[in-house]
């Protein structure tokens, strides 16, 4: 793990990365704004420990740079302010926790470890989102290519399984059927239409209760199909 300390005081920033390697951890100091910035822009960092005053470039600048350039390094932010509304500010801008200088080193390291702990969990929620789609008892794992309706497996072509896994992720949104073929078979497919109604009757035949009402995979009239968005 690598840990960056934007601090201008170099006693708090000596202090703070003593105890930051015991986690253990890789730590790299600097004083100034605009280096901090740097720094934390260059995507080397896991972490990112920041003090509200800074020479050059504030610690609110800093936080609010890296959220707008979608950088979502977890930040714990640091000042020797203690109003209520400091602390709104650094956490409306996307700080993840505010800790008032002075403080303790146990209670800097356990913020620091809380950080850590809730920003692996979030990762690993999205990681399953990611790989697991689910919508009206129907579900895909994206990673075993797996298809279940409830308790029951569902067994899918290849064509089937893209094209399942393509309205799942989009539900609501219609396609044509010339968008469909150069999405699930590639712009050289020469294919005729009629190739996406017969997989899209296979696949409703499949994963539909009832063929006449379909409650997956929508007729969008005069367009295409789509996924129903209200499951």
């Amino acid at each position: 793990m690598h840990i960056l300390i934007v601090e201008d005081d170099p006693n708090i920033a000596e202090l703070a990365s003593i105890h930051l390697r015991d986690l253990p951890a890789e730590v790299t100091i600097r004083n100034q704004g605009w280096q901090g910035l740097d720094e934390a822009m260059s995507g080397r960092y896991d972490f990112l420990v920041l003090d509200l005053m800074l020479p050059g470039l504030s610690g609110l600048e800093i936080c609010r740079q890296l959220r707008q350039r979608k950088q979502f390094i977890p930040i714990l932010m640091l000042t020797a302010r203690s109003e209520e509304s400091d602390k709104i500010a650094g956490l409306e801008i996307g700080a993840d926790d505010y800790l008032t200088k002075p403080f303790s080193p146990g209670e800097f390291l356990a913020r620091v470890k809380s950080i850590l702990r809730r920003t692996k969990r979030e990762s690993q929620q999205l990681e399953h989102q990611l790989i697991r789609l689910e919508r009206g008892g129907l579900s895909m794992d994206l990673e075993s290519r797996t298809v279940q309706k409830g308790a029951t497996r569902i067994e899918l072509t290849t064509k089937e399984f893209d094209l399942l896994q393509l309205f799942m992720q989009n539900p609501g949104r219609p396609y044509t059927r010339i968008e469909i073929l150069d999405e699930i078979w590639g712009e050289q497919f020469e294919g005729m239409e009629h190739t996406v109604n017969s997989h899209i009757n296979r696949l409703r035949t499949k994963i539909e209760h009832n063929l006449s009402r379909p409650n997956f995979i929508l007729t969008a009239w005069g367009i295409g199909y789509k996924f129903n968005d209200e499951l």
